[in-house]
């Protein structure tokens, strides 16, 4: 699994690359609770690249969901693979992530949220 970290209007967006497993899954929610504890809590996750996720990257997006809310943000999704996607869904994750089809309408999406986190 690979990882890019980029910003754009004052949003953080998390490329990922590969697949989210039992063997990834700490590197990617460590990446994305450093964000939010920098304060960064406005987050993208880009999930174009991702092949594969298990109950463990479910675990990781609940996580920084719940951290970069309590601190007055949200994580954002884009780009999801069908398959992915299909696994968001019967999990029910899609009724509490926002999913988006691609980076630039999830990072408009905040332009609603009041501050410049």
């Amino acid at each position: 699994m690979q990882i890019s970290i980029t910003q754009q209007d004052h949003v953080t967006i998390v490329a990922v690359t590969g697949s989210i497993d039992a063997l990834t899954a700490d590197t990617l929610v460590t990446a994305l609770l450093d964000e939010v504890a920098a304060g960064r809590t406005r987050l993208v996750a880009h999930f174009g690249g991702v092949e594969y996720t298990s109950s463990a990257g479910l675990r990781v997006l609940l996580s920084t969901l719940k951290e970069a809310r309590q601190r007055g943000g949200d994580l954002r999704i884009s780009d999801i693979r069908p398959n992915v996607r299909q696994v968001l869904e019967l999990s029910g994750f899609t009724s509490i992530l926002k999913c988006f089809a691609d980076v630039d309408s999830a990072v408009a999406s905040f332009a609603n949220m009041s501050g410049t986190k």
